[in-house]
């Protein structure tokens, strides 16, 4: 699932642009080829959004110049303006009249006019009703504003976008492991420019919210706790939704011990930091870079291959 998707043959780099810093990882053959990363102004961002689309093309384009990076780039978004829901239909077998239906149980379930938003969804599963056979929907919506910001940057920078993801899609892709069917879930926490919380099921991301505490505030381990369960708990409440049993963090805040520690204590639960490109060898990472920054770009590279 992909909000936007081009087709292209040409070499592409997946490109993490989050409130603080821009990452980018190459991959070919399933191997890192590649990664380059450099420092955002702040100043850049609002609430994880672009509020400086001029500023933000000006660094990228220094940023793909100097660092030569290919002009093809899958990006991700990870901001409040994106909501996901777990939707339940009729089995409905025409592909035209089930995206009647998904509009229509949208409009209920996103807090957002469709028109204002662009949507994307996957059926995850067909179970058995009271009624009879029904779906199971993953949906997703992204306020075009944003999305669109995002692109004017990219494109004034001289970048071509081969597909729009959600960072939660490229945590799970490049963290969790392929166990369909487990009967449980895990939470992955990314906590980058913006912490990012996603749910997922093997490789099916159930649920994302960003999170709006910073993670790099002295104490902060227990607001980002509260703001950590409430999510999942927002998430447990729905129809169909999995027990979570464990917590994974990656991101340059899951580096800093005390936090973990103070995440697990906090959570009552199990509290692991994944690899920083999960199964994948660093070795392409220059030394004496931050290997935790290039998660998110590193799964938007793997989708992109996909």
């Amino acid at each position: 699932m992909s909000l936007l998707r081009n087709s292209s043959a040409r070499r592409t780099a997946g490109l993490d642009v989050n409130g603080r810093f821009v990452a980018a990882v190459e991959i070919d053959g399933g191997r890192v080829e590649r990664t380059v990363s450099a420092e955002l102004p702040e100043s850049f961002f609002r609430d994880g959004a672009v509020a400086d689309v001029d500023g933000l093309a000006s660094a990228l384009e220094d940023f793909a110049s100097s660092t030569g990076l290919p002009k093809t780039v899958r990006v991700g978004i990870s901001n409040q303006q994106i909501a996901m829901r777990m939707i339940e239909l009729p089995v409905i077998e025409d592909q035209k009249d089930l995206e009647v239906a998904v509009r229509f149980q949208a409009a209920e379930a996103i807090a957002m006019p469709l028109d204002e938003a662009i949507l994307d969804y996957q059926v995850t599963e067909t179970f058995e009703g009271v009624d009879g056979p029904r779906l199971r929907v993953v949906l997703v919506a992204a306020r075009r504003t944003m999305v669109e910001s995002l692109l004017a940057a990219l494109r004034k920078a001289g970048l071509k976008v081969d597909g729009v993801d959600l960072d939660a899609f490229a945590l799970v892709r490049m963290l969790a492991e392929d166990t369909p069917g487990s009967g449980y879930s895990k939470a992955f926490c990314h906590l980058g420019g913006v912490a990012n919380l996603a749910v997922a099921s093997g490789r099916l991301c159930l649920f994302t919210r960003a999170l709006s505490t910073r993670w790099d505030i002295e104490g902060t381990a227990s607001d980002l706790a509260s703001e950590i369960r409430l999510s999942m708990d927002s998430y447990t409440s729905t129809p169909g939704s999995l027990p979570v049993t464990e917590v994974v963090l990656s991101g340059p805040g899951a580096d800093d011990d005390t936090l973990v520690e103070g995440l697990e204590s906090q959570l009552g639960l199990l509290t692991t930091v994944a690899p920083a490109l999960g199964a994948l060898d660093p070795a392409a990472i220059p030394a004496g870079e931050d290997a935790s920054r290039y998660t998110v770009a590193a799964g938007l590279a793997l989708g992109a291959a996909a």
